[in-house]
């Protein structure tokens, strides 16, 4: 069973840090835990121009250039989208950044938090559709996690994938929180993570 403390020394270990694009390209995103170690997602809404539409992931968004640094982006961002404070957040560390070349070429970098609870959230409908929670036991132990086809340019490729709520994370968002998970258990990433038997 995790802890707040297991996990603050998970973090510990000196993330991957890629080198920033620009203000349009440059991203950052808050896992924010509870007190009951649920992580906090977003359901992105449908927007045309969104390559990330409906989509599960983190509260953040874009460097704004009155950003002092990435991390005001990401308090920032959470701010806008779901009315949660991150100022006063216990910050527990950062995970690898993720440079992304499709569906575009952008630089994200993830914040862990962790907050007592998240409070009466306001979501921004237009960037927000909903919010779901995950403990990160049922994600450690395999919960919903299995794997589907996707169509990419012809081809058929194979990518993880966790079901919970009657929603399905998986891409960039999974991404981030396998590089968690692996600091955790050791266990790996993607599809070498094991499934609930």
């Amino acid at each position: 069973m995790p802890t707040l403390d297991r996990i603050r020394q998970a973090l510990a270990r000196e993330p991957f840090t890629a080198p920033t694009l620009d203000d349009k390209r440059d991203a950052a995103v808050a896992a924010i835990l509870n007190k009951d170690l649920d992580l906090l997602l977003i359901r992105r809404a449908t927007r045309e121009r969104d390559p990330w539409s409906g989509h599960l992931s983190f509260p953040g968004g874009r460097r704004d250039p009155t950003d002092f640094d990435m991390l005001h982006t990401a308090r920032r961002e959470t701010v806008e989208e779901v009315g949660l404070d991150l100022s006063n957040a216990d910050l527990l560390g950062r995970l690898d950044d993720v440079a992304t070349k499709r569906p575009v070429q952008m630089l994200v970098r993830p914040y862990v938090f962790a907050v007592e609870d998240y409070g009466d959230l306001k979501l921004e409908a237009s960037e927000v559709a909903g919010i779901h929670t995950l403990p990160v036991a049922h994600l450690l132990q395999g919960r919903g996690r299995s794997s589907f086809t996707f169509q990419w340019q012809g081809n058929d490729v194979e990518l993880p994938k966790v079901d919970f709520d009657d929603v399905m994370l998986w891409g960039l968002t999974l991404q981030l929180i396998d590089d968690l998970l692996h600091r955790l258990d050791g266990q790996g990433t993607g599809l070498r993570r094991p499934t609930l038997s």
